[in-house]
């Protein structure tokens, strides 16, 4: 059969029904989003006498956030909605009597998820962590439990072999104070031991103010004879370690963009540490991303099921998958942050669930 509608047409026509309603959907959850936490922290910021103009400004540095959080639902009830009224105004069955099969009409949403879930990755990446993190920021600021120092810091790298104690460290100057290293041979064993008041970050090494250098001698720390101009030159070449790896050892992979995630699982890897918590969370902004495509996808899923109250019942459809989705996320990466489950697994099992659902649903949609 031949078909009377051109593909390149449909794909305009199916957009141009879609795009209103997913704007529209997607400004409507995101202020929703924004009044709930607005509403959440509004009397803790009024009660530390934060001003209005700084209460809008955090909430403008939230609106990234917000839209990310919408971007799934806002998917899928726009897709939904749109199927729904098509199938209502019997349009769905003229495009697919005329001879357009099944496959071609759900090419323009497929293309449609794939990009937005690219988008949706980026977005995140480029724009979500780093407001995300300064809208936290604010926040304590206005609340008086903010600090851009790090104090009590400790990190062992290189197996738990090499471990820096720092009592403070200046994030903005890259200046630490009261340093220790203490380094272990390969049976966990005292080697040696530094000690310095003071260490500026010079863009490739370290240089330490009046350190002295213990080692370890039949049973007792020795102080070296070297004097300390000598020990600071060997010292600036032996210890180079980046001024990020102290920032990042206060702050959980989340927090991170993909690159500097990436560094702190590496820096716990180095250290010998657990990296359950921090893999999880990196596989997670993968996933996440993902669910732009899977929604689109359930969505064919449900063409043709909605022939009256569209708008509600394609309301309720997206907030229950919403809230189904989100219920198996929350239990698979808290199985894998604590271990039980593989990182990867429990960032993607709510991906593939919801995508064997839509395979399982897709043989019963209308066709």
């Amino acid at each position: 059969m031949i078909s009377l509608i051109k593909p390149k047409t449909l794909d305009y026509y199916l957009m141009r029904q879609f795009f209103p309603v997913f704007i529209a959907a997607l400004s409507l959850f995101s202020m929703l989003v924004l009044l709930l936490d607005l509403f959440l922290n509004l009397t803790r910021f009024l009660s530390n006498g934060a001003g209005l103009l700084a209460i809008l400004k955090v909430s403008l540095l939230y609106v990234p956030k917000c839209i990310s959080y919408a971007l799934p639902v806002s998917l899928l009830f726009a897709s939904a909605f749109t199927l729904g009224d098509l199938s209502t105004k019997n349009e769905l069955s003229t495009i697919l009597g005329s001879g357009i099969p099944f496959w071609r009409f759900t090419v323009s949403f497929i293309i449609l998820g794939i990009i937005l879930s690219f988008f949706a990755f980026f977005f995140e990446d480029i724009a979500v962590i780093p407001t995300l993190r300064q809208k936290n920021r604010m926040s304590r600021k206005l609340l008086g439990t903010y600090t851009e120092n790090q104090s009590r810091i400790v990190i062992k790298l290189e197996g738990g072999q090499l471990i820096y104690s720092v009592d403070f460290f200046d994030a903005s100057s890259q200046i630490l104070s009261g340093v220790t290293i203490i380094e272990l041979d390969e049976k966990r064993k005292l080697n040696s031991m530094v000690y310095a008041s003071r260490a500026e970050w010079q863009g490739d090494s370290w240089l330490f103010v009046s350190p002295v250098l213990y080692n370890w001698d039949k049973g007792f720390l020795r102080p070296s004879n070297a004097d300390s101009g000598k020990i600071a030159g060997h010292l600036a070449e032996k210890y180079r370690e980046d001024p990020e790896t102290f920032r990042r050892s206060s702050v959980v992979a989340s927090d991170l963009n993909t690159r500097d995630a990436a560094m702190l699982i590496k820096d716990l890897r180095r250290a010998g540490l657990p990296t359950s918590a921090a893999l999880a969370d990196y596989y997670h902004r993968f996933s996440f991303s993902a669910v732009s495509f899977v929604v689109i996808f359930l969505s064919l899923t449900v063409s043709g099921r909605f022939k009256k109250n569209i708008l509600l019942l394609s309301l309720l459809a997206s907030l229950g998958t919403a809230v189904i989705y989100y219920v198996i996320e929350m239990l698979s990466m808290m199985s894998a942050q604590a271990g039980i489950m593989h990182p990867f697994w429990g960032a993607w099992t709510p991906v593939f669930v919801c995508t064997a659902a839509g395979f399982f649903l897709l043989r019963s949609a209308e066709s």
